[in-house]
């Protein structure tokens, strides 16, 4: 999917040679360290006059220099995202290496705008080179457009410029080409967004039908490329919606129909927010599937308040018609950042409830009349905790700076097949999201 690269080893070795002293732009200027690059260099500086390096403010993509092969043959361009006081203040200035060794300008596209927002390097069409496709703020009102360029004639050619609030390439089809899906506010009466496919077909460029999300795109938290149960590509749009709730719209072509499979079928993929912590759709157990959350309320063993509420995660996969297959039980954990995975046979049975330095997990009957403890988790801090991990029968589950996970078996444990192995194996670190830094 995805094809540009970037010059951060060249940032590197800039910094390395003394860029601390120098002008904001003199350190995105390129180091001097061939005669190709002082080429480079050179045509960059002259293009740059009385412009200002713009990088673009999100996505994979956000260095001011990037690189990619647009035209296809075989040779990376260089893009350098600039701004000025023009007619079309946004420009990008692309550049070639000749057969001579010498740098010169391939491409100026300019517009009007205020910021890059979004850059990306796709297969688009079955044309050489990559398609170039930008996301740009148009003005201060939320206004943005998104722009498609193919290089393959050696020009620029403009295939496809629309607005949007969101957008995302991906292979949904699978025949090895990106189409780019746009999201953008649909009508006010319903306060719900649109979503709509755009890609290339027969040399054409196609748009699908409409489809509606659950809510606004000014809501959306998180976009989310993947799969569902049994391979389909599908992109997963995770929005706010009333009473702390996470709602989550799962868009895929059906028979070559561009739909929302959440509005098709029965399924429900709203969730409460967790102590404040949004839980989002993830490949929870690594099946290279992506997962969706539910809550299970938790019946208390001592009683306990609606704010001091316990609910454990079922998670579940859908198939291509919408239908929920159940993966996994969990117990999060958000503030401490960890979680327990639950066997699916009696998870909905168990209630956790703190204790001194740790927490009890307990097993009802199937009657709900009777509890029995089957295990306890410690949270060890002090100086001795690698020694308190393996005290009066407890057992390490997991070791880190400045803190230790233990735990000890009940007497519930032997008859659910619970050993010191299982609990080890399930224990888990929540994987922060290196994107948003959300868990």
């Amino acid at each position: 999917m995805k094809k540009g690269c970037c010059l951060g080893l060249l940032w590197i070795v800039m910094l390395l040679s003394g860029c601390a002293m120098r002008t904001a732009d003199e350190m995105y200027a390129l180091p001097k360290r061939s005669q190709e690059y002082a080429q480079l260099q050179t045509a960059i500086d002259s293009a740059m006059y009385g412009l200002t390096y713009s990088a673009p403010r999100s996505g994979d993509n956000q260095q001011t220099v990037q690189m990619a092969d647009l035209d296809g043959d075989g040779q990376d361009e260089y893009l350098v995202f600039a701004k000025g006081a023009t007619e079309k203040p946004l420009q990008i200035l692309i550049f070639k290496t000749n057969p001579d060794g010498t740098v010169s300008t391939m491409e100026t596209i300019g517009s009007n705008g205020l910021a890059f927002e979004q850059v990306e390097y796709v297969n688009f069409d079955e044309k050489p080179g990559l398609e170039l496709v930008i996301g740009q703020q148009v003005s201060d009102q939320v206004l943005r457009s998104v722009a498609v360029y193919s290089f393959s004639s050696g020009d620029a050619e403009l295939l496809l410029l629309n607005s949007y609030s969101k957008f995302l390439t991906y292979d949904l089809d699978q025949n090895g080409l990106s189409e780019l899906m746009v999201i953008r506010p649909g009508e006010a009466e319903t306060g719900r967004g649109l979503a709509v496919l755009y890609s290339v077909q027969n040399g054409q460029i196609y748009r699908s039908v409409e489809t509606e999300m659950s809510v606004d795109p000014s809501q959306i938290r998180r976009i989310t490329p993947g799969y569902l149960q049994g391979g389909t590509p599908a992109v997963y749009v995770a929005s706010a919606a009333e009473e702390n709730t996470i709602v989550t719209d799962v868009f895929a072509l059906q028979d070559g129909k561009f739909s929302n499979i959440t509005f098709t079928s029965e399924v429900n993929t709203s969730i409460r927010t967790l102590r404040n912590y949004y839980v989002y759709a993830c490949d929870i157990d690594d099946d290279g599937i992506l997962e969706l959350p539910s809550l299970i309320t938790m019946k208390s063993v001592s009683g306990w308040t609606e704010e001091d509420q316990k609910f454990l995660l079922r998670w579940f996969s859908l198939d291509d018609n919408g239908w929920e297959v159940d993966k996994l039980f969990t117990y999060h954990n958000y503030a401490g950042g960890w979680y327990l995975e639950l066997d699916g046979n009696w998870a909905s049975r168990v209630s956790v409830e703190p204790k001194e330095n740790g927490y009890i997990f307990y097993l009802w009957d199937e009657s709900y009349q009777r509890v029995e403890i089957l295990f306890r988790l410690y949270v060890l801090t002090g100086s001795n905790r690698d020694k308190e991990a393996v005290e009066n029968g407890r057992f390490a589950l997991y070791r880190a700076e400045g803190i230790a996970y233990a735990a000890q078996l009940g007497e519930g444990a032997a008859k659910y097949q619970i050993t010191e192995d299982t609990l080890i194996n399930s224990f888990k670190l929540i994987r922060e999201d290196w994107q948003t830094a959300e868990n």
